[in-house]
């Protein structure tokens, strides 16, 4: 059966949002351009878009709602149903899965109790794989509601769920402090940080995310000789301040695939 229209908000949060909306929409020559950081808005009233959320966007913004469907449910940013006030993304794409990332998803799943896209009991954690999260050195990655929680094994990405739900706080690797998902989507509504410290701290990429760079610079960079299939890789001597805490370049215990656990062929290739 068709749905009825969605309902308004109430008349205060109305207003309250209709004044964060116009100074969204001013920052922007064509009013439909401040669709993308008005969902945002609306997550960070009600921690998803809902139908109401997409009837205030439409009306702000002299829009259909088909037309602002068609964009909050393009986008996996957009959540579509209620989630928790801490979105645990797991990242599954290839380099984090075979450095533990399958395993660390399997698990959580299993300690949780939800599946993908689904959220505790208590309302506190939503579990999801992510794909790339552009911190391949940093493999595999945990994203707590975007910021990072770098060289998760199974046991370290379990305590950290752990400590979500029972209201610990909780420290990412790098980059701002840990806030709500709604905090977290009014500030990508585009609203100022207000949490002390917040803007000064930063989630740079690791050295071997800019080797690339480096070179572009006409920088010199630590080379790395292949060795026989069957031999360890020779390695030039290091330069100062390479070192980093890559799971690739200096191999911790982050998953099943390290150096002390070799899951590859073990025959030669063609036997």
């Amino acid at each position: 059966m068709p749905q009825l229209p969605a309902p308004d908000y109430p008349a205060d949060v109305r207003a309250r949002l209709e004044t964060d909306a116009k100074e969204v929409i001013a920052r922007y020559p064509d009013s439909r351009s401040a669709l993308l950081p008005l969902l945002h808005l609306t997550q960070s009233e009600e921690g998803y878009v809902t139908r109401t959320g997409v009837r205030f966007c439409a009306e702000m913004l002299g829009l259909t709602t088909a037309e602002v469907t068609a964009v909050s449910t393009f986008y996996s940013m957009y959540r579509r149903k209620p989630s928790g006030d801490y979105q645990v993304g797991v990242c599954t794409n290839t380099l984090c899965a075979v450095m533990g990332g399958d395993a660390i998803f399997d698990e959580l799943k299993q300690h949780l109790g939800v599946g993908n896209n689904e959220t505790t009991e208590d309302g506190k954690v939503t579990l999801e794989h992510i794909e790339c999260n552009a911190a391949c050195d940093f493999a595999p990655v945990v994203m707590v509601n975007w910021e990072f929680f770098d060289n998760q094994t199974v046991e370290s990405a379990k305590q950290l769920v752990d400590d979500l739900m029972a209201g610990e706080q909780v420290t990412p690797t790098r980059g701002a402090p840990l806030c709500t998902y709604k905090e977290t989507a009014r500030i990508l509504a585009g609203f100022p940080d207000e949490r002390p410290g917040a803007v000064g701290a930063t989630g740079g990429a690791g050295p071997a995310s800019l080797i690339g760079l480096r070179l572009a610079k006409g920088e010199a960079v630590p080379g790395r000789t292949p060795g026989p299939r069957d031999a360890a890789p020779r390695d030039t001597p290091p330069q100062p301040g390479s070192e980093h805490l890559s799971s690739h370049d200096a191999p911790q215990k982050t998953a099943a695939s390290d150096p002390a656990n070799p899951t590859g062929p073990v025959a030669e290739e063609g036997k």
